[in-house]
């Protein structure tokens, strides 16, 4: 998970060199000046760029605002994202059909929200949810001293129908719990927690009961999704050491984190045979793996020097076959494929109309 809010505040520091090199990863979306802008200002996909051989008949679903981590439910006509959009001072959840249309709010509209997902039978999602410890957005950190993530330990993940109705809190730890996703076969979800002390990854019943922790690497694990055959979990994950492990567990005590490398991991369901997948040192995130469960597409900086750009890329879980995927934006993340791998959904700075733009794009998978 990457916070919607993290490319607004890169925006706001284009000028300052040094602050830039501070936000890390953050820093991707932040700088998306409406790249990719169609000159006639149109709202459509706009010309595609001839890199792009992957993505046929990109379409553009929401226009305008923070919109990001769309995910498709089992039937791949409908998705979940989040957005910051009037009246919500932050992100909420909301669902959609997958032309951008019957947009509804899930959410409870009060506090921040985070990583909703489909249950399979599409009759409940999930989401990560503050609003039991406030109705406001909760603060955000002092960045006097360098960019940081907040870990809102108001976080709890949360369950309801799609329509909001029936909500059942499903963690109850202390501290952050979220980053939740569903597996295949619906008994299980996978999510981030801080309750023993490091950011790792757990996996309990659909229920929230027998929680087990299945990472215990010192370092971020998070951004975690089972595999559509529910064989495998891809992951991304902060291995620091030495002074860079030293500040990691001085800012956690602090409910923070400050991001810098993520590679790409992928492990049996069960939480074995841990496999790193990248090893390029910059940073990587949101993995999603293709239904033939052999390839994970992510999203990186690797071929920015300066970590101003993300592009999506696609790999093989063995680490060859390296491929980039999007050409057209100075952002693009939070990449899904429908179950039947025909098509791709992600969020992008393309076609921006602001400079805080980013939108929900659909395309044709092409093989």
């Amino acid at each position: 998970m990457v916070y919607i809010d993290l490319w607004l505040e890169a925006a706001t520091v284009i000028g300052d060199r040094r602050a830039f090199l501070r936000l890390g990863v953050a820093a991707a979306a932040g700088l998306a000046l409406g790249v990719g802008r169609r000159a006639d200002g149109g709202s459509g996909a706009g010309e595609t760029d001839v890199r792009e051989r992957r993505l046929g008949n990109v379409r553009q679903l929401t226009f305008g605002g923070q919109n990001a981590e769309a995910y498709f439910d089992w039937t791949g006509t409908r998705l979940i994202f989040q957005s910051t959009r009037a009246p919500f001072a932050c992100d909420q959840i909301f669902t959609m059909r997958v032309d951008g249309s019957d947009v509804r709010l899930v959410s409870t509209g009060r506090g921040r929200t985070t990583c909703g997902f489909f249950f399979p039978d599409g009759r409940r999602v999930i989401y990560a949810s503050t609003h039991l410890a406030g109705d406001a957005c909760p603060p955000a950190p002092d960045r006097s001293a360098g960019y940081v993530w907040p870990l809102y330990a108001g976080y709890d993940v949360f369950a309801a129908d799609p329509d909001g109705g029936r909500l059942t809190r499903l963690t109850h730890g202390e501290g952050y719990d979220a980053e939740g996703a569903v597996s295949p076969d619906g008994t299980r979800i996978v999510f981030t927690s801080l309750r023993d002390g490091d950011l790792d990854l757990y996996v309990m019943d659909a229920d929230g009961r027998n929680v087990r922790r299945f990472t215990d690497g010192a370092g971020y694990d998070g951004g975690a999704f089972f595999s559509w055959d529910g064989r495998f979990i891809v992951f991304r994950a902060a291995r620091p050491a030495g002074a860079e492990l030293e500040e990691y567990r001085a800012l956690l005590r602090q409910g923070l984190v400050r991001p810098r490398r993520l590679e790409i991991f992928v492990m049996r369901a069960d939480g074995t045979g841990v496999t790193q997948v990248t090893r390029n040192g910059a940073a990587n995130f949101a993995p999603f793996m293709h239904p033939d469960s052999r390839r994970v597409i992510f999203s990186s900086n690797l071929h920015d020097p300066t970590g101003r750009s993300f592009a999506l890329y696609l790999i093989d879980t063995d680490g060859s076959n390296l491929e980039r995927v999007t050409w057209a934006d100075s952002f693009a993340s939070f990449p899904m494929f429908s179950r039947d791998g025909t098509h791709l959904v992600f969020s992008a700075t393309r076609q921006s109309q602001s400079p805080r733009d980013i939108n929900v794009f659909l395309a044709d998978w092409v093989d």
